[in-house]
């Protein structure tokens, strides 16, 4: 029995894939439940993969939800014997738990004391990944002892080998990836059906099993073992760069998902991306009662992110301008609700009034089909890929946990508790009446994308579209003016030219993202719409967003000191940086903001799109809860809940504000379809903004971008705190905002 003591649940890991006895497997549950396992024994926990901190920032590029799943570690410590929590299967360690003891008191034995925390960290994480494939008891034994590296310099020379080519191997599948999705992502001619099954194909899919064949994943975990969020916490602060990139190699190998899995998710990933980037609605072919159109005849938008902008650009237009808005919100309602008929989606040839929802064609009412639930549908496929994966990820075998826990490295718990108390401040309602006051009109649900308190706001579109049209024809004129753009935000010259070296512009069918490299040597890549007449100033105000991205993308690779250490620590910092770059729209076209209450507008702004997306959020949030509550939903039953979702919580924080109950437009975001739990990043990326904002008064933006974002990949608030000082908090926005709110009127 003192022999079951020792054993952890972890023990339980391999026995169905490794072929026991269901009877033995049940004897000996029952033993260890009967007799207890000690607290101190396997030490196995999650982690961040060397992706995780370079992720895609504008949404369109979903990568990193794929390679988060990859990386996920499953390093057991302090496991709940009860299975059934986990409600997944347990399967047994195939190295037994005094094998591994005695290898760490052999090495301690013959290397000191001093590494005993090193040892048997390696050791415990490779004894949990070893199955018989991979040979004996005796040859695990053997490999410990054998490629177990004690010297200091020798560790340091196979970090920095195994660094080069990771970086040789991790950018090449990057390289692989953005030219098989080349067809589906840019616009570069018709797509063909051949296109999607290229574009979903990962080439990482057997990076995991390839190198845990080879023995490559057993030696870093066993030199370079993985620390906990919470050691990284408690330790990180005292340690050098070297250790630091020490950490996150071995956040590398803590887990083995099978390649038709890693698979199938990108296959998810990939079938949504696509139908979402062709989810536009011709705009122009949009009905009153009347049967007046309003919109430019051959005016696209890509739902949600061109038809949000539409709205947002006709504030400055009183009579006119609310009519539009109203027309693309009942347009939205009709997505969100699957009532939209399936011929006006990215179809041009009918005409269509959203609030009656009839049809037509050529004048002529006809009969209209609904889109079947196929919104739904994807997300549900999403989710069924994720939670594929769970049962290789026993201590957070959630999506929502890695996503959290791993992902963004702050529990949602933490995430929803900053939401809400934000969403709840006294200042929303203020902020509410001084729109209301500036529109001269009761609010509606849609201002929730009020874009008054910007220069922009004030400006007649046309113009800026002209201003836009002329400077950005195509993407060469775009890529040839990236080092102007950056002399103007303060770049000196030569930096300016080689940050622009290493980034090129794609033609985007989507709105436009960003997608960076991941080797020295390659390109980030700008994609970004242009229509035949050239950018417009929607696609333009995109286009320095992402191209922030990129400037990040490539701080964070080529200044960072070390591979294993480039990125960031999650997209809500790339994101900030990027909202800091779009914030210089107007003054990179000349146009001067000489208002002198530019700083208190600009902080009620960021304030009214923190609150907007906070709700969108935490319907996100609350459906993806709902889906691991009922697993088999149907399409149908994911609508209904995702509306209620919805209107629950705009009851809660938006109905007494905006005036109008069981609204369901914060579903109607399309990062909830084809970017799973991606929306918590961007008001975090608010949070973070406003604070690198403060920080930067009176300082050179350029000097000090590049020496916040070449600190790479810490965890968050260490990286905040390296950054400004201070760590992620509402309550500078806040408090800006109420000081605001006492001038601007």
């Amino acid at each position: 029995m003192n022999f079951l003591r020792k054993f952890d649940c972890g023990f339980f890991l391999f026995a169905y894939k490794n072929g026991f006895p269901a009877e033995i497997f049940t004897i000996l549950n029952y033993l260890v439940d009967t007799y207890p396992p000690k607290a101190d024994n396997f030490l196995y926990f999650f982690i961040y993969s060397i992706f995780a901190g370079k992720p895609n920032p504008s949404c369109l590029m979903k990568k990193i939800f794929i390679l988060l799943l990859i990386p996920v570690a499953i390093l057991m410590s302090n496991c709940n014997q009860k299975s059934t929590q986990m409600e997944q299967k347990a399967t047994v360690q195939f190295i037994p738990a005094v094998t591994t003891d005695s290898i760490i008191a052999k090495l301690v034995k013959q290397y000191g004391a001093s590494d005993k925390e090193i040892i048997g960290k390696g050791v415990k994480q490779v004894s949990a990944l070893w199955t018989e494939k991979d040979g004996s008891v005796k040859d695990f034994e053997e490999f410990c002892l054998k490629n177990y590296i004690a010297d200091e310099q020798m560790r340091e020379k196979m970090f920095m080998r195994i660094s080069t080519n990771f970086e040789s191997l991790f950018g090449r599948f990057n390289m692989i990836s953005l030219d098989l999705k080349r067809a589906m992502a840019l616009d570069i001619g018709d797509a063909y059906p051949i296109d999607e099954i290229f574009a979903a194909y990962d080439p990482t899919s057997h990076f995991m099993d390839d190198y845990f064949t080879n023995k490559i994943a057993f030696i870093v975990g066993l030199n370079f073992p993985f620390y906990t969020l919470k050691e990284k916490e408690e330790q990180g602060a005292k340690w050098s760069r070297l250790e630091w990139a020490y950490a996150r190699l071995g956040d590398l190998f803590t887990t083995r998902v099978p390649a038709d899995i890693i698979q199938k998710s990108s296959d998810a990933i990939s079938a949504s991306e696509n139908y979402i980037s062709g989810y536009n609605i011709f705009v122009g072919n949009l009905l009153d009662d009347k049967g007046q159109t309003h919109f430019p005849k051959e005016m696209k938008l890509l739902s949600h992110w061109n038809l949000r902008d539409e709205i947002k650009a006709n504030y400055n237009n009183t009579e006119e301008g609310l009519t539009k808005q109203k027309l693309i919100y009942q347009a939205m309602l009709r997505i969100i609700d699957q009532t939209i008929p399936d011929s006006v989606i990215n179809n041009s040839a009918f005409q269509w009034n959203p609030v009656s929802n009839k049809l037509f064609k050529d004048g002529k009412e006809i009969t209209a089909t609904p889109e079947p639930d196929k919104r739904y549908e994807v997300l549900l496929n999403n989710f069924k890929a994720m939670k594929a994966v769970d049962q290789y990820n026993p201590i957070f075998p959630t999506f929502i946990q890695r996503s959290f826990d791993v992902g963004m490295e702050l529990p949602m718990e933490q995430v929803e508790k900053l939401f809400s108390e934000f969403c709840s401040s006294p200042e929303v309602k203020q902020v509410g009446a001084l729109i209301s006051k500036r529109l001269g009109r009761p609010l509606q649900p849609f201002d929730i994308w009020y874009d008054g308190f910007k220069a922009r706001s004030s400006m007649d579109q046309a113009m800026l579209d002209k201003m836009t049209r002329a400077k950005y024809p195509n993407t060469e004129a775009v890529e040839k003016d990236i080092p102007n753009i950056l002399i103007k935000l303060g770049f000196k010259p030569d930096m300016a030219k080689e940050i622009a070296s290493h980034i090129t512009v794609d033609p985007a069918r989507g709105s436009g993202h960003a997608w960076g490299a991941q080797m020295k040597g390659d390109k980030a890549h700008l994609r970004t719409r242009i229509g035949k007449n050239g950018m417009d100033y929607k696609g333009y105000n995109i286009a320095v967003h992402e191209l922030g991205h990129n400037v990040e993308q490539t701080i964070s690779l080529y200044m960072v000191d070390n591979y294993m250490m480039a990125g960031v620590p999650n997209t809500a910092f790339t994101e900030a940086f990027a909202f800091t770059f779009q914030k210089h729209d107007l003054d990179l076209l000349g146009i001067k903001d000489k208002d002198p209450n530019k700083e208190y507008l600009a902080a009620i702004d960021n304030f009214w799109m923190s609150y907007e997306i906070m709700g969108v959020s935490l319907v996100d949030m609350k459906v993806w809860k709902w889906l691991y509550e009922h697993p088999d939903a149907t399409p149908a039953q994911l609508k209904e809940t995702v509306i209620s979702t919805a209107k629950e919580v705009w009851n809660t924080y938006y109905a007494e504000v905006l005036g109008v109950k069981d609204c369901p437009i914060l579903a109607i975001y399309s990062h909830m379809i084809d970017s799973p739990l991606y929306l918590s990043n961007y008001p975090v990326g608010h949070l973070i903004d406003f604070q690198l904002d403060g920080w930067l008064k009176g300082k050179n933006f350029a000097d000090e971008a590049i020496r916040i974002y070449s600190a790479g990949r810490l965890i968050p608030q260490q990286w905040m705190k390296n950054a400004v000082g201070s760590e992620i908090s509402i309550k500078p926005l806040i408090d800006a905002t109420d000081a605001a709110l006492k001038v601007v009127k």
